[in-house]
């Protein structure tokens, strides 16, 4: 079986299907959550963020950065897990409704198409510096910032690995 037939593989949708597929749900009255990372190495502080994420709207829609992108974020080492591979593993996720892979470096142009009613992010991020804060406050949606998981981290999961005994 390739990750593509899988049921979990039919949550991940590029941008133009997503829209379709949310265009009856928001007009039911469904508010959409949006978040968004790389998902390089899935762990319990990523699972904790996007339960608190889906808890804020109706459906949850996570932004995921490409291979190219975290390459070019993260350098040459990174992306440990394929694209498809996080795809699939994020949307095999019962609070994910939907993956959405964006090529830049940040989702901002995915934001000011998809327009999320809720954008939630790690409260690591100040709200000045949160990407999209903008585009989804300017049609009236609200940015929410939740608690982070102590000591997980995929860089502190990555320099654990590396170490001698790991």
């Amino acid at each position: 079986m390739r990750l593509e037939e899988t049921r979990a593989a039919r949550k991940v949708m590029a941008l133009p299907a997503l829209l379709r597929e949310l265009e009856p749900l928001r007009r039911a009255g469904r508010r959409v959550a949006f978040t968004n990372g790389c998902f390089d190495l899935l762990h319990a502080g990523h699972a904790a963020v996007l339960e608190a994420a889906a808890s804020q709207g109706d459906l949850l829609v996570v932004g995921l950065n490409s291979d190219a992108s975290i390459h070019r974020l993260k350098g040459a080492a990174r992306p440990i897990v394929p694209e498809m591979a996080r795809a699939v593993l994020l949307a095999s996720l019962a609070v994910v409704d939907y993956v959405v892979v964006f090529e830049e470096d940040t989702p901002i142009e995915l934001l000011e198409i998809l327009l999320p009613d809720i954008l939630v992010k790690g409260e690591d991020y100040p709200l000045d510096q949160i990407v999209g804060r903008e585009a989804v406050e300017g049609h009236g949606g609200r940015v929410v910032r939740v608690p982070l998981v102590e000591g997980f981290s995929t860089t502190a999961l990555l320099e654990r690995i590396a170490r001698p005994g790991g």
